[in-house]
């Protein structure tokens, strides 16, 4: 087990010495139950919103979606 974590610190150093840092993100847990119902539902409550729709339009156009289709 030792080997192991010299080896994992040697490559985290080896990171940090290349101007990486570690950080730490949550993100929502997809695997949950009842998570693509909230999708949905928050999905609904945005269908006829203005700014959203403004918004959507504005990501569509400043995009690099090149080679992606």
């Amino acid at each position: 087990m030792a080997v192991t974590s010299e080896r994992v610190q040697q490559h985290r150093e080896r990171l940090r010495r290349a101007g990486l840092r570690p950080i730490q993100l949550w993100v929502p847990d997809t695997r949950r139950p009842g998570f693509a119902e909230e999708c949905r539902r928050q999905s609904a409550l945005l269908a006829d919103d203005g700014q959203e729709r403004d918004t959507l339009e504005w990501l569509q156009s400043v995009a690099d979606d090149d080679g992606w289709r």
